[in-house]
């Protein structure tokens, strides 16, 4: 129970693990998945080779997948990021890294804003700062063509629960680039769209979302992570990101024939760039893209 909620979670990995004569303890990485109205499942198994290094754990946000939480007075980004500061506390989880991915990343955002400090590291991956249709809706058209670009425009425009399904078969195939869109984690996914209406549709809190205030103030480490094809968070959001972020403890990294969630066209790339800004494991440069600490 977190915040008068039922919050569901899973573990990979061990916090203690025997090193030499005593248990050395591994950073936690907490995941925030993207939506919303999805949960975890779209990061298994991708994630599961991190467990070596960090105890990595699944929360599925109030209100979707696994997780209680009803009201949809309380799916705003401020309960959702006080949520991973509760949970955190419930689990007496000390300093964890937290990767937020897409609206995940909206999430996190609010997180630090609301509390600062209390992270180890953030790592923010194709999201954005606000939501800016203009671009979306061009980004959307260099992958697809005209008519995606037009299909993507009339589903963010007028979000409906009813909508989400024909917009997932015709334009989220356009989300990535080397490797299906989840593959088989779309379709191991709980879908609660009516979260995503609430959320994103007309008057929605998305629409009113700007971090563009609170990001010069952000006292944790963050890594920003982007693909150069992403079109639902297109390139520029996160250069807008990275441009507001203190420099000295922010880091930018933009992968080349990528798109959304670079983990999912460049694991082997994304996850040694995690593994770095951890400080675990084996600092392999993936070879592909601008260097982590320099802007692009």
């Amino acid at each position: 129970m977190v915040n008068g909620a039922p919050l569901y979670f899973d573990v990979e990995g061990a916090e203690l693990v025997p090193d030499g004569g005593s248990l050395r303890k591994k950073p936690t990485l907490l995941l925030l998945h993207g939506g919303p109205g999805f949960d975890h499942a779209s990061f298994k198994p991708a994630f599961s080779v991190l467990s070596a290094d960090a105890q990595v754990i699944y929360l599925d946000h109030r209100g979707q997948g696994r997780s209680g939480g009803s009201d949809p007075a309380t799916w705003t980004l401020a309960q959702w990021a006080d949520d991973v500061k509760g949970f955190c506390d419930a689990l007496e989880i000390d300093k964890p890294f937290v990767l937020g991915n897409s609206f995940g990343g909206f999430v996190a955002m609010e997180y630090m804003r609301r509390h600062p400090g209390h992270a180890a590291g953030v790592i923010l991956s194709s999201t954005a700062a606000r939501m800016q249709m203009d671009l979306i809706v061009k980004a959307f058209a260099r992958r697809g063509g005209p008519a995606i670009g037009q299909a993507a425009d009339d589903f963010w425009s007028d979000i409906r629960a009813d909508k989400v399904l024909p917009y997932a078969a015709q334009v989220m195939p356009y989300y990535t680039v080397k490797a299906p869109m989840d593959g088989p984690g779309r379709a191991r996914s709980i879908m609660r769209p009516e979260v995503l209406e609430h959320f994103s549709g007309k008057g929605g809190e998305m629409w009113g979302m700007d971090f563009r205030d609170s990001l010069p103030r952000v006292t944790d480490p963050v890594l920003v992570l982007c693909g150069d094809q992403d079109p639902i968070t297109p390139w520029e959001c996160s250069e807008e990101i990275i441009g507001l972020l203190p420099q000295a403890t922010s880091r930018l990294h933009r992968f080349p024939h990528c798109g959304h969630g670079t983990f999912r066209d460049d694991p082997d790339g994304t996850f040694a760039l995690i593994r770095q800004f951890m400080g675990v494991g084996h600092t392999v440069e993936s070879g592909q893209g601008a260097p982590i600490n320099a802007p692009v």
